[in-house]
């Protein structure tokens, strides 16, 4: 009994000692807030509201008044960057470099910094200067080498990239797309030149790095087809089907063509609608329409133009098939229909987009690499009617 009543006195002492802690924590949160300048709030503020110019302004003066606040000064320099205010980013990241109390670790980091604002104002030597020292510190060398890879792609140097992609694996599997996609910058470029043995090379080192990769298959085909054997050429690109069936419309108005040049039209037709039936969603019904029509009639272009439509609706193939029927129709219908074609295909031009599947955004050209986010691949080889354009 003594045990029990000398444990219910020690309850009130705990929660009395655990209600000080608490008092004693909130009292310093407090006065911690209380010696934040009110710029710092108000910086944050706008930041918020998107008032980049108002929020730089706030901050730059709560940096002045706390120089040793080297996150609030890093952040800063950011928002310099982002507002394209290149020159002030490079000035306080250099004078914050001459500080000689800075510690080692934050002396890496405000380098890198540096080395962004260098690039972002198109000094891309110094970047790479401070890039390349970098890579030698183990604290940011695996930062410094992605940087520099990014450097490197932007200035389209694809044999340092190449290099530089390949110390940067860690398996099999890693920086493959990249890889396979900086041989096949290399291999257009030969392609271009009329260089068709290095454009051979380059093609079969993007198929080691990326058995699937969808380019090289498509540049293959074109080798093939300047070197004069067509058959080959379509054998190529048909290959597609077997690894990135969604990519066959890049390829369709190139067999089609290969096919015309061999003097077998009817077969071109046939294979590139028997994609488009195996595989509705893609963007190849425009293509199609008009060949169908002229080798097989009207009569068979509408059919199949209907087919198409009903198979994978969409706001360009309902305007394709007004038109189509234009001919069949009595003035005052034709007249509708022409008002209604005219806003339909009005929406569908706009809101027919490829996509990019990593940062969103849209385009009505095709890229290989995104321009926005610098993704490679990552946009959609079909266009879409994107809703949110």
């Amino acid at each position: 009994m003594d045990f029990e009543l000398w444990w219910l006195l020690i309850f009130p002492l705990f929660f009395a000692l655990g209600w000080l802690a608490a008092r004693i924590d909130m009292r310093a949160v407090i006065a911690g807030a209380r010696k934040l300048p009110t710029n710092y709030f108000r910086g944050l503020a706008a930041l918020v509201d998107d008032d980049t110019s108002e929020a730089s302004r706030r901050l730059a003066e709560v940096a002045r008044q706390e120089p040793g606040a080297l996150d609030l000064q890093i952040a800063l320099g950011k928002l310099y960057r982002r507002r394209g205010e290149n020159d002030l980013a490079i000035r306080l990241h250099q004078g914050l470099l001459e500080n000689p109390d800075l510690p080692e670790p934050a002396h890496d980091q405000i380098r890198l910094e540096l080395a962004d604002d260098f690039q972002r104002a198109g000094l891309v030597d110094r970047a790479e200067e401070i890039l390349t020292q970098l890579t030698d510190r183990p604290a940011v060398a695996s930062l410094a080498r992605s940087r520099l890879l990014a450097l490197y792609q932007q200035e389209r140097d694809w044999d340092r990239a190449i290099t530089l992609a390949k110390t940067l694996r860690n398996d099999a599997t890693q920086f493959q797309r990249e890889l396979a996609e900086f041989h096949c910058e290399l291999a257009q470029a030969a392609l271009f030149k009329s260089d068709l043995e290095q454009a051979r090379k380059e093609v079969a080192a993007a198929f080691a790095a990326n058995r699937r990769c969808p380019r090289a298959y498509l540049l293959n085909g074109d080798i093939l087809l300047t070197a004069g054997d067509t058959e080959g050429a379509i054998s190529a690109w048909q290959s597609l089907e077997n690894q990135q069936p969604e990519y066959l419309t890049l390829v369709a108005e190139r067999v089609l063509g290969a096919y015309d040049a061999l003097g077998r039209t009817a077969d071109g037709i046939k294979l590139v609608r028997g994609w488009l039936e195996t595989y509705p969603q893609l963007d190849l019904a425009d293509l199609l329409y008009p060949r169908v029509a002229q080798h097989g009639g009207e009569r068979e272009g509408l059919s199949f133009l209907r087919d198409a439509v009903h198979g994978y609706p969409s706001l360009a193939g309902i305007a394709k098939l007004i038109d189509a029927k234009f001919g069949s129709m009595d003035p005052a219908t034709r007249q509708d229909a022409e008002l209604a074609r005219e806003v339909v295909l009005s929406h569908a031009k706009r809101l027919r987009v490829h996509r990019c599947q990593h940062c969103n955004f849209r385009s009505k050209t095709f890229f290989w690499k995104c321009p926005a986010c610098g993704e490679w691949e990552s946009l959609t080889p079909n266009r879409s009617e994107s809703l949110s354009v």
